[in-house]
């Protein structure tokens, strides 16, 4: 006798496979977007990070060395320098070219740190594509923050 296929035998019809591959497609679709989104904004708060850590440290400089510092953005170059009060650059830093810098205070794109801790003040804003960054100085404590706007 021949083979006999049988009656019961499980499987996936071909519409249950496409619909099954669109479903996934749509999901897919729609969650690497967000993925790029979070991305972005993860990026974006590293380079705010490192920002705010390079007028820490001048701020600091300042204070350990007894001598002033100053802190230059120079956003055409992309790049942070930090001079000592003999105008002798100190540290140079290299800023992202995705990021870009606007000063928001009087004091423009220099900060002016004191051997005892207060400073000229300064804000700047920190932009990487659609992510927003406020970075302050306080003049009176020397102190530096930053929130998302």
């Amino acid at each position: 006798m021949g083979q006999r296929a049988e009656v019961g035998a499980r499987g996936f019809t071909l519409l249950e496979l496409l619909v099954t591959l669109f479903l996934i497609a749509l999901a897919l679709g729609l969650v690497a977007p967000a993925i790029g989104r979070s991305t972005e904004a993860v990026r974006a708060r590293a380079e705010v990070a490192g920002f705010s850590a390079a007028l820490r440290h001048a701020r600091e400089r300042a204070i350990t060395t007894r001598e002033p510092r100053t802190v230059v953005v120079e956003p055409a170059a992309h790049r942070l320098t930090i001079r000592t009060g003999d105008d002798t650059v100190e540290l140079a830093r290299t800023l992202s070219s995705g990021l870009a810098i606007e000063a928001l205070a009087p004091t423009g794109l220099a900060v002016r740190f004191e051997p005892h801790g207060a400073s000229g003040g300064g804000a700047f804003r920190l932009t990487r594509g659609s992510v927003s960054y406020r970075v302050s100085v306080d003049p009176v404590t020397g102190r530096v923050r930053n929130a998302r706007e």
